[in-house]
């Protein structure tokens, strides 16, 4: 499989210090943007061009956004810009998260005590939909470290934030996904 890290940087950054930490800073996350791509689109081909096409937006102003200061919030921004315009431009709505992955994801996230009500929900489009209603922060950390299996510290260096953030907004996406559902509040005690 070809990924964004295989791709040699623009002529302007062949060779250098910069060049290296394009690379660099490509090679670390290009996975991690492959598999989130494919979430939001459901396909591994588009997930590629999008990568691909960031990785290309990312090396074209490499310089600024490196003074910028927030590499993997300038980049995540990009990525979802790029996936933004590719869905728009095969007319196809994001994907809430890919469907099977999504029924692992809340069986990991919610209670054991719940999974005979999850096993009711599973088929249901209710489910779907309340993952995909989180708040944008919410639902990139949840699709990251549940659908993804990306621990805490690579989603909070992958958005930009501290590891301590990145549980605050898994325990409030775990709260509204249960009150979503349903979820009685004793059930809820002590996940």
């Amino acid at each position: 499989m070809t990924t964004a890290s295989s791709s040699a940087p623009p002529a302007p950054l062949r060779g250098g210090f910069a060049a290296l930490t394009l690379h660099s800073f490509i090679t670390h996350h290009d996975r991690l943007w492959l598999r989130y791509a494919h979430t939001r689109t459901g396909s591994e081909r588009a997930a590629r061009a999008i990568v691909e096409a960031t990785c290309a937006r990312i090396a074209a102003d490499w310089p600024r956004i490196r003074e910028e200061g927030s590499l993997p919030g300038r980049a995540r921004a990009l990525l979802a810009d790029e996936t933004g315009r590719w869905l728009r431009r095969h007319g196809r709505p994001p994907v809430p998260a890919a469907a099977a992955a999504s029924r692992a994801a809340v069986r990991a996230l919610l209670l054991h005590e719940t999974r005979g009500a999850l096993a009711a929900l599973e088929g249901e489009t209710g489910l779907y939909g309340a993952i995909a209603a989180l708040p944008g922060r919410q639902y990139d950390v949840m699709v990251l470290r549940y659908v993804l299996r990306a621990p805490d510290e690579e989603v909070a260096a992958y958005l930009g934030i501290e590891p301590a953030t990145v549980r605050s907004h898994v325990r409030h996406a775990r709260r509204r996904l249960a009150r979503v559902l349903g979820i009685p509040e004793t059930a809820r005690r002590g996940a």
